[in-house]
């Protein structure tokens, strides 16, 4: 078992991947099993930003953060005091550093994080990542108890209101470990968020919740040592050659910062790209 790596340099790999479903007899359709991850650079590691502003220093601090940030912002939502899964999923949103890891069910949307968030001056410079993993491996992984579940509730993946009923009791430190300890080094659990805002609805948005004894495997590699243990991880190495390619793709295709970052930020930054001049071309 090991994750495997795949370098793609023609948009007929690319479209291979978009449509890459599997039919299902019992719905009589079409149903990807995957979520994928794209980043910018494939030198990137997966590494939660609790990681990596918090450094290893994280277990200390994840829960002064979660604390503070209740404490701070229960007038804009008062449900943060319900349950700790909420309160990682809109911090997260919000550029809280937390355990969870982004995640999307739309090959394009992942694609759009693959060719976007640099310096558009960098976008010829480093070869890009899309991460694909399979949510039925995973789930197969998950503790008696966490399958139970996601099978009584017919679902694909777990939700806030699962997660608290198989972690409910003590404190949040209790919730914590008991939830790093079910997990262990062998599975993590991807949730599915309430729709809190257009922006995670737009972003088709998913999470995992990154156990830390996983991250503690290995500086900054943890997740991919784990997923290193899987059957069904494929890391797409997209060449630099493709990315203006695939990224003038994805605006035609009205999959951009307009769309996915609903406001006047996400209108800037589409601009801003939209009208760049790549060096040595004319407008």
């Amino acid at each position: 078992m090991a994750i495997r790596v795949e370098q793609i340099t023609t948009l007929e790999q690319i479209n291979k991947i978009i449509w890459d479903q599997q039919y299902q007899s019992t719905l009589m359709r079409n149903r990807s099993p995957y979520l994928y991850r794209g980043l910018p650079n494939s030198n990137y590691h997966l590494v939660t930003s609790l990681r990596r502003n918090c450094k290893e220093k994280k277990n200390d601090i994840e829960l002064a953060i979660l604390r503070n940030f209740v404490k701070y912002a229960a007038l804009e939502d008062p449900a943060l005091k319900t349950s700790i899964w909420r309160q990682m999923i809109v911090g997260q949103h919000h550029g809280l550093p937390s355990r969870l890891l982004d995640w999307t069910y739309s090959v394009l949307i992942a694609l759009h994080f693959a060719t976007s968030g640099e310096n558009l001056d960098d976008m010829s410079k480093n070869d890009a990542v899309l991460w694909q993993i399979d949510i039925l491996e995973m789930n197969k992984r998950l503790p008696k108890n966490y399958q139970t579940t996601l099978k009584n509730e017919s679902a694909f993946l777990m939700t806030v209101d699962m997660m608290d009923s198989l972690t409910r009791g003590g404190n949040t430190y209790d919730i914590l470990n008991r939830y790093d300890s079910d997990m262990g080094t062998a599975s993590m659990v991807f949730l599915e968020p309430p729709s809190i805002d257009q922006r995670i609805i737009g972003q088709y948005s998913y999470f995992s919740i990154i156990p830390s004894r996983i991250e503690n495997l290995q500086d900054d590699t943890g997740i991919e040592t784990f997923l290193d243990e899987t059957q069904n991880t494929v890391k797409y190495i997209i060449s630099t050659d493709l990315k203006w390619r695939i990224r003038d793709m994805l605006d035609q295709m009205n999959i951009n910062e307009r769309i996915l970052f609903p406001g006047l930020d996400g209108i800037t930054s589409w601009m801003k790209r939209h009208y760049y001049v790549r060096s040595g071309e004319q407008q």
